[in-house]
């Protein structure tokens, strides 16, 4: 076999065009789950798709992970998907970065391969596209054109390579998309209700003053909460053990000295502490209680 026949990449797969509304509604169940395997096998392609690494995957996970929780906070139906098929009759599908849809709910167990509109009954109501060493020119030029034939609401793009967002608004009876313009650095989406924009080199979601977490950042707020939580009851504790100790010299008419009680009333170790509590009761003097060393035990 000749090298120039090993080196050379076999022929892309043509995207398929979706079947027109009344070809769908003739295919049986059957037929439009084969369509949809020779779909997904087509954008999967390892010789037609094309990773942008790890900050892109990233980034579009990070903004998915936001934008469920918030809306799961809210109580809001939208259904969010990262890389989904989005099959429009008649035309070549879409595989957004992000999609979101309204009043639409994410079974626990979704089964869907695709959004057919078809099957949906509706469009998506937004796309958002993470760019970073990618096609720049789809992105930001072919997609504005593309994104507003299919009739979808809102289409932003977070060009991460050069740190900025670019925003696009349908407005109602129009064919073309109308550039949303940023108001304090922040891009208003009226399809969540939220602003976008970039801070500390990152895309970020605010609901009114009031950013959006990500999982790991809400994780580490409850890490810290259990932390602070652990340190009161630990203060807590060793200002109950304290009270007690002191409680216990007086009640045996033990003489305190000043330098003494300033030691006690500043020792934060419950060990310490809790050492201390069981020794006065059998100890003759608050320097024989408070002296190093192990507890002695009840015979």
């Amino acid at each position: 076999m000749a090298i120039h026949s090993i080196l050379t990449k076999p022929p892309r797969k043509p995207v398929p065009i979706a079947p027109e509304a009344d070809q769908w509604a003739r295919m049986s169940l059957s037929a439009r789950e084969r369509w949809l395997i020779e779909l997904l096998d087509t954008l999967t392609d390892p010789e037609s798709a094309m990773s942008e690494g790890r900050p892109h995957k990233k980034a579009k996970s990070q903004a998915a992970d936001k934008l469920g929780l918030h809306f799961a906070s809210i109580g809001r139906v939208v259904y969010l998907a990262e890389e989904m098929a989005v099959v429009y009759p008649g035309e070549r599908p879409i595989t957004p970065d992000v999609l979101a849809v309204l009043d639409v709910a994410e079974p626990v167990d979704d089964q869907r391969m695709a959004w057919v509109v078809l099957d949906e009954g509706k469009g998506v109501d937004l796309v958002l596209e993470v760019l970073h060493h990618g096609d720049r020119k789809k992105d930001l030029e072919e997609n504005v054109e593309r994104y507003a034939h299919l009739g979808i609401p809102e289409y932003f793009v977070y060009d991460r390579l050069r740190q900025r967002v670019v925003g696009y608004r349908l407005p109602p009876g129009a064919s073309k998309y109308q550039p949303i313009i940023p108001q304090f650095g922040r891009y208003a989406s009226r399809v969540l209700g939220l602003d976008l924009a970039i801070e500390h080199g990152e895309l970020r979601f605010f609901h009114g003053m009031a950013e959006l977490f990500g999982s790991d950042q809400l994780i580490g707020r409850l890490k810290g909460m259990v932390q602070d939580l652990e340190v009161k009851v630990d203060q807590a504790f060793a200002d109950g053990l304290r009270q007690a100790f002191l409680t216990m010299i007086e009640a045996r008419d033990l003489l305190c000295p000043d330098d003494a009680r300033e030691r006690i009333l500043a020792c934060t170790d419950v060990a310490t502490l809790q050492r201390w509590v069981l020794r006065v009761a059998t100890s003759s003097s608050v320097e024989e209680a408070t002296r190093s060393g192990r507890t002695p035990t009840s015979s």
